[in-house]
């Protein structure tokens, strides 16, 4: 008899898959096209213009289609922990290209309207959060991996332990962007005059809120589901994944289609040198100040881009 972990089992109506469910067909196939939109979207609009912190969303769309295309390998082969895990993995990591996305979306609204209305530089934006979330996924990665391990041994262990590592994971990452909301409306708050001047700025921030918020409201939803354990309901019942992680995920992501910082703020006035500011002239500081910004987005380029490519 073939393993059902290892090999292709079909599915039997005794035999619950680790899912709790057998992964729906035609859900998998639908966010596979609905994410490669976005995806190849966002390949068209950063590219010309060579934006290339722009690619974080091109690159966390390319997991959410693996991650769907595993689930869809899933309906065929339920039981397969290969599928399973590639599925898990894709789509735990995608959704901080997003995050990350909109940290640097941040900076360089910052960089339009000038240092002054942040309490930190736009780079320690990229190295303080982009830095939780990584610390964020190996934490997620740990749990995933022991509760993984533990589910395919013979006989099955305990998977509480990996799970509530896993939770512990995904709690931090709900604080770290908690504390850039903190920093992002403050940034708004203090720059209120000057954005009443620049659309583009305000079509970007209403962006990024959207974007943050979908990622968010997809935290909570894992963090409970992850708390009842892997018979809880929700992470049992698939419409619940549908609804509050896939669809989220594509809202987070395609909102920056539709208002897409590489034009936006590609056109919106920069800072000036001058201290006034009327109808769309922002005021500014020096040279040096202009100098700082140029060099945050090199370091942007130089942590999304490989070398040779920037």
């Amino acid at each position: 008899m073939a393993n059902p972990l290892k090999g292709c089992v079909p599915y039997t109506p005794e035999n619950v898959p680790i899912y709790g469910y057998r992964p729906s067909l035609p859900a998998g196939i639908v966010f596979c096209i609905v994410f490669t939109i976005p995806t190849v979207l966002h390949v068209f609009q950063f590219y010309p213009r060579r934006t290339w912190w722009l690619s974080v969303f091109a690159i966390g769309g390319l997991g959410e289609i693996l991650g769907w295309a595993s689930r869809i390998w899933a309906y065929g082969c339920p039981y397969n922990a290969t599928a399973f895990m590639m599925q898990l993995a894709c789509l735990v990591l995608a959704p901080n290209f997003f995050t990350a996305g909109c940290y640097i979306a941040l900076g360089r609204m910052i960089t339009t309207l000038g240092r002054q209305y942040s309490p930190i530089s736009p780079r320690l934006y990229l190295y303080i959060f982009c830095g939780c979330d990584i610390i964020s996924l190996v934490v997620q990665a740990v749990g995933g991996a022991s509760a993984a391990a533990a589910y395919n041994s013979l006989p099955p262990g305990n998977t509480k332990p990996g799970t509530n590592i896993m939770v512990g994971g995904i709690v931090f990452q709900l604080v770290s962007i908690t504390v850039f909301l903190v920093f992002f409306f403050l940034v708004l708050f203090k720059a209120w005059r000057e954005l009443k001047h620049v659309r583009a700025v305000n079509l970007v921030a209403l962006a990024t809120v959207i974007s943050i918020m979908a990622i968010y409201v997809r935290c909570v939803y894992r963090t409970i589901e992850l708390l009842q354990g892997w018979a809880g309901y929700l992470i049992t019942t698939e419409r619940y994944f549908i609804a509050l992680d896939g669809a989220m995920m594509v809202v987070s992501m395609a909102v920056f289609n539709l208002w897409n910082p590489s034009t936006l703020l590609g056109s919106a006035p920069r800072k000036q040198t001058s201290g006034s500011s009327s109808h769309g002239e922002l005021p500014g500081k020096v040279q040096g100040e202009s100098e700082r910004a140029q060099d945050s987005d090199r370091v942007i380029e130089q942590v999304v881009v490989p070398k040779e490519v920037a």
